[in-house]
């Protein structure tokens, strides 16, 4: 059974879906992205998950018990990490992370364990003492993920977690989303394309409120069409003109010619691949063939080509 389980799940705003019929399901220890366009329902799904918002339609459930049922319960399992992060600035780092544990009823011995760990987890030892007000926002975000954790739940739900972050902190915020990925089960929310592909396994793309691709990563970046594209470097007569006349072929970028030897990357007009084609051509030419290279598709051409432009919602 699923960890996780949404079955066409909808909900609107003022008449307007915002999700509309989305069916997923996560399994325990998967870290899962949740990509998609602003305004395309990534938050309104999380919010959903996270009880703060009730589907209009459909139905979610953990370990197969709806969440309206499971009430209290579901919640003491799922960690949350909201896109906007709110923090009491004035509080100590400790106040803070205490005042968490009494919410979520983590008494005696328990909540100090409990405190460590998460500590621990999200490396806040030298920020400990500290106002949450003068910390960086790299290190607020560690704040937001401690308390996020700190009930050692089953599920962590992870909205834009790396948002407004400088690359340094991103990456440092990434690599902690892997570590507390070996121990639970993670959905994280994000537009930022690079935290997909060095943080998750598997990937939900949502556009305009449906999800339009579901997978492991590198098998849906392989299905991007952009990814028909054939570097190749011949020595030979018109090496360009010849590939750019050859059938399935929309196009050639980047003719260079060099010592004798020309190089083009050759895009495909469609999914067939154009390597045997054009070892063909090459030897019917009489070309010598140095590289007939078949590159790969990217993360970036499969959002673009799954996803419109939209109006933020």
């Amino acid at each position: 059974m699923s960890l996780l389980a949404l079955d066409r799940v909808t909900k609107k705003f003022a008449g307007v879906p915002a999700v509309n019929e989305v069916t997923f399901q996560v399994d325990r220890g998967q870290v899962v992205g949740f990509l998609g366009p602003n305004g395309a329902g990534k938050s309104t799904t999380m919010r959903m998950i996270t009880q703060f918002f009730e589907p209009d339609a459909g139905s979610i459930r953990l370990d197969g018990v709806p969440l309206g049922e499971a009430g209290r319960e579901a919640k003491r399992r799922i960690g949350y990490l909201p896109e906007n992060n709110p923090l009491y600035t004035e509080m100590l780092v400790s106040e803070y992370l205490e005042f968490v544990a009494r919410l979520r009823g983590i008494g005696g011995t328990r909540r100090r364990s409990a405190m460590d760990e998460a500590i621990a987890a999200t490396a806040l030892e030298p920020v400990y003492h500290r106002p949450i007000g003068e910390l960086s926002k790299g290190y607020r975000q560690r704040v937001g993920l401690a308390s996020a954790i700190l009930h050692r739940p089953d599920l962590l739900v992870l909205d834009e977690p790396t948002e407004g972050l400088d690359p340094n902190q991103r990456i440092e915020i990434r690599r902690l989303i892997g570590a507390l990925g070996r121990e639970r089960t993670v959905i994280l929310s994000t537009h930022i394309l690079p935290e997909v592909q060095f943080t998750c396994s598997r990937l939900l793309i949502i556009d305009r409120g449906r999800i339009v691709a579901d997978g492991p990563v590198d098998q849906l970046i392989t299905r991007a069409k952009d990814g028909g594209r054939i570097s190749v470097e011949a020595a030979g007569r018109d090496v360009a003109e010849r590939l750019a006349a050859l059938p399935g072929v929309r196009g050639i970028e980047r003719p260079e010619a060099q010592d004798g030897r020309t190089r083009v990357t050759v895009i495909a007009a469609g999914e067939e691949d154009l390597r045997p084609r054009i070892f063909d051509l090459a030897r019917a030419s009489e070309w010598t063939l140095y590289e007939l290279h078949q590159e790969a598709g990217s993360l970036e051409d499969l959002f673009r080509q799954l996803t419109s432009p939209q109006e933020s919602a």
